[in-house]
């Protein structure tokens, strides 16, 4: 039987799972994307709780004209990457959350390493 690409996605993500995770100092940003939109959140895996996150979305009810597609990928990343400098964050390990790195996914990386964190 063969695996939908949601399985074989998700077979990736504990792979990755099982060999990263993110602490106080240097904490996970994830990655999720769906159809019509991108998130990213800082997780600190110590104590399980969310630091800060951004998404399209976000920034869509914030009144930021974003389209979806690469480019807007990159302004969540720029925006995780002021928050988190703001919260004296500069070094994240990067959790891609089982996705190939390409497309918006790679887009989102590059914003926030142009942005000064680091990863």
């Amino acid at each position: 039987m063969k695996l939908t690409k949601e399985e074989q996605r998700k077979r990736r993500k504990l792979r990755i799972r099982k060999k990263i995770s993110g602490s106080a100092e240097r904490p996970r940003l994830v990655v999720f994307r769906s159809n019509r939109h991108i998130y990213a959140q800082l997780v600190n895996d110590d104590t399980g709780q969310t630091i800060l996150s951004s998404s399209t979305l976000s920034l869509v009810k914030a009144g930021q004209a974003v389209k979806l597609d690469k480019a807007s990928a990159a302004v969540v990343g720029k925006d995780v990457a002021e928050k988190a400098k703001a919260m004296n964050i500069e070094a994240v390990v990067f959790d891609r959350n089982g996705y190939k790195y390409h497309g918006r996914i790679q887009s989102l990386a590059e914003g926030a390493r142009e942005a000064g964190l680091k990863f």
